[in-house]
């Protein structure tokens, strides 16, 4: 029988004692992996589209890793800007043993062995023609890109490490790499799956940074439909099966609803990637004074937790992290 009286929702609101006592969601330091753009020159080269992100060379890398553990944030992506001269149509200094991300690698795990060592395995920083694939008369090959992704992969595993993420949406990948992976005795590395990956125009900052952008058409062969949602499910499904440990949905803000329908049918840890086209926006309105950026990015990354997310790549993991931390 109701008493007729009013509802006061805002009594759960009313001090930071009580709201805290309600939250439902929190984000910390150790919900982010840094993504750190690398390259082999002997000085940092600022991304123009991205402020305050470099291309690092490894002493800087390094350093920048320092002071985000310092932070609390202990996980690291690592993504190369390989020389023109160096890039070919059969993308062969994918798996060089002394390139440039081996050579990070093992300098990581030297210096930080505690950290988390992430790898993108794709073709297209290598690729003449900026596809994550191999390419033959226009089209993207999808079988005998998955065998270089294998030799990619293997390569990443001998220099240490921890964690290979395939993003190049090729078919059969993830099971392809597994296997190689468990026979030469790397079972211990996970598999961080690129699985929900779109076809958005959120990426082209990032593109910058690596000067990896395609030199013809688009990746919308491979990569996912901004429009559809189901299809996501079918990823997921094959992925699973296929051996994955971590399931990624690419890029985050746009696609909280992805995220939140990934974790509802997957009992795997979820990442979403807060993509540099995000970051790009956010730095952008800050910097014209439109948004308050600790507030803006903070709100950001706590709507991709609450999405689902159990760990977000994002530009902004140092910066966040220092603000979690004075509260």
């Amino acid at each position: 029988m109701s008493l007729d009286l009013p509802i006061r929702p805002r009594r759960n609101r009313k001090s930071a004692v009580v709201r805290d006592f309600a939250r439902e969601t929190f984000v910390g330091p150790e919900h982010f992996v840094l993504p750190l753009f690398i390259h082999p020159g002997k000085e940092d080269q600022p991304v123009a589209s991205m402020p305050g992100c470099s291309r690092l060379t490894l002493d800087s890398m390094l350093r920048e890793a320092e002071g985000a553990m310092k932070e609390g944030v202990r996980a690291f992506d690592l993504f190369p800007a390989i020389p023109e001269s160096q890039k070919t149509p059969g993308a062969q200094e994918a798996w060089n043993p002394e390139g440039l991300v081996p050579a990070a690698i093992r300098a990581m795990k030297r210096e930080f062995p505690e950290s988390l060592v992430i790898t993108d395995v794709a073709l297209d920083p290598y690729n003449s023609d900026g596809h994550d694939g191999l390419v033959q008369d226009g089209k993207i090959l999808n079988d005998e890109t998955v065998q270089l992704l294998v030799m990619q992969a293997l390569c990443h595993a001998e220099a240490g490490a921890d964690v290979i993420s395939p993003s190049d949406m090729m078919d059969g990948r993830i099971g392809a790499i597994r296997g190689a992976l468990d026979s030469r005795g790397f079972t211990d590395v996970s598999l961080l799956s690129y699985c929900v990956k779109y076809a958005s125009s959120f990426y082209n900052p990032f593109r910058d940074a690596l000067d990896s952008a395609p030199k013809f058409g688009d990746k919308k062969t491979y990569q996912m439909d901004p429009a559809n949602a189901r299809e996501a499910l079918r990823e997921l499904e094959q992925d699973e099966l296929e051996g994955a440990d971590i399931v990624m949905v690419k890029p985050a803000g746009p696609f909280l609803d992805i995220i939140k329908l990934v974790r509802e049918n997957t009992v795997l840890p979820v990442a979403a990637y807060q993509v540099s086209g995000e970051y790009a926006m956010l730095k952008a309105a800050a910097i014209n004074g439109w948004l308050d950026e600790r507030r803006s990015v903070l709100e950001s990354l706590l709507g991709i937790r609450r999405a689902g997310a159990d760990l977000i790549f994002t530009y902004f993991a140092r910066p966040a992290a220092r603000w979690l931390k004075e509260g």
